[in-house]
């Protein structure tokens, strides 16, 4: 299914312009947008979309759209993390400046509203509304996590928490607009959405243990670069609270270390993850939140028809980078 869906999706976001000019502001989204990447959240739109109606190609603007959203979100990320490289390639602000990545991005968020335009007036209300409170919920978890840079202590529920708004609640989102789309029942849009947010949770937890214990020969960036940036992950929040002795005083140097040996940082803080049995209940955590989400599937008035959101998560849910 993936694989007649993201033709269909390449060809509307070469398609989808933006805008001409001044150029500076508008090539940039156009860059951006063309770098690729898994192009999940759509996916899960016309995946949704497919389990009501047969002509998912109908929508497919709008499942582009949700991808613009989505970079939109990876662009002023960006600049806060002051990122250089985006899926290996230069990232907005670096290859163009600071401002204009903010206001390209600012003009993206614009056209997103515009592409939804459309839609019938009471279809339009519900759609804006559904999207402006997880557009909101995006931006409150990102000041989030930039907020537990600088806090001593968050708890596993905090970060949680987090993770539902800056990541989950998106692909919560695509799917219960696929689904709205296709005018599935109520109780059907909030059961893919919620859905939606819990492998979204689960597929975060996964990207912390594989920033750590992935495969350097297949992993998408630098295997341990959150250790070495002492970024509050599910991890490190758990080896905090079980580290006792001589575990939690080698764990407290490393997080005060100025100077070290990346390599040395990435394997003693392992090693310690080790010890703590960090990565099991890791695992653990990962597989609550997937099996939660799997679990209310059943529910659904075309539960017959959930097949290809499976396997399609199930694959994802298999991957090593």
């Amino acid at each position: 299914m993936t694989e007649q869906y993201l033709p269909w999706l390449e060809a509307e976001i070469r398609k989808q312009k933006f805008g001409d000019s001044p150029q500076s502001l508008y090539e940039p989204i156009r860059y951006i947008m063309s770098l690729g990447g898994k192009r999940l959240r759509p996916l899960l739109t016309l995946m949704a979309y497919a389990m009501y109606e047969k002509d998912a190609k109908k929508i497919v603007k709008y499942a582009a759209t949700v991808e613009a959203f989505h970079n939109f979100t990876l662009m002023h990320d960006d600049i806060m993390d002051k990122a250089p490289l985006r899926r290996g390639k230069v990232t907005v602000h670096e290859k163009w400046n600071v401002n204009t990545a903010i206001l390209s991005g600012d003009v993206m968020l614009v056209r997103v509203y515009d592409q939804f335009l459309d839609l019938e007036g009471n279809l339009l209300k519900k759609v804006l509304t559904l999207f402006n409170a997880c557009a909101a919920g995006v931006c409150e978890g990102q000041q989030w996590d930039m907020e537990f840079e600088s806090k001593k202590t968050v708890t596993q529920e905090q970060y949680i928490d987090m993770v539902r708004l800056k990541t989950a609640v998106l692909l919560g989102f695509s799917l219960e607009l696929g689904a709205l789309l296709a005018g599935a029942p109520e109780a059907d849009q909030k059961i893919l959405r919620a859905f939606g947010v819990n492998i979204g949770i689960g597929f975060q937890l996964m990207d912390d243990l594989l920033d750590v214990y992935a495969d350097k020969k297949k992993f998408g960036k630098q295997v341990g670069g959150d250790i070495l940036a002492n970024k509050k992950t599910f991890l490190l929040i758990n080896a905090l609270g079980l580290a006792k002795g001589r575990n939690k005083t080698e764990l407290q140097h490393w997080l005060a270390a100025k100077k070290f040996s990346p390599a040395k940082k990435v394997a003693a803080v392992t090693a310690l993850y080790d010890a703590l049995g960090v990565r099991t209940l890791t695992e653990q955590r990962i597989q609550y939140f997937f099996e939660k989400g799997f679990s209310g599937l059943s529910e659904l008035s075309v539960s017959a028809a959930t097949g290809p959101l499976i396997s399609f998560t199930r694959d994802l849910m298999g991957r090593k980078k």
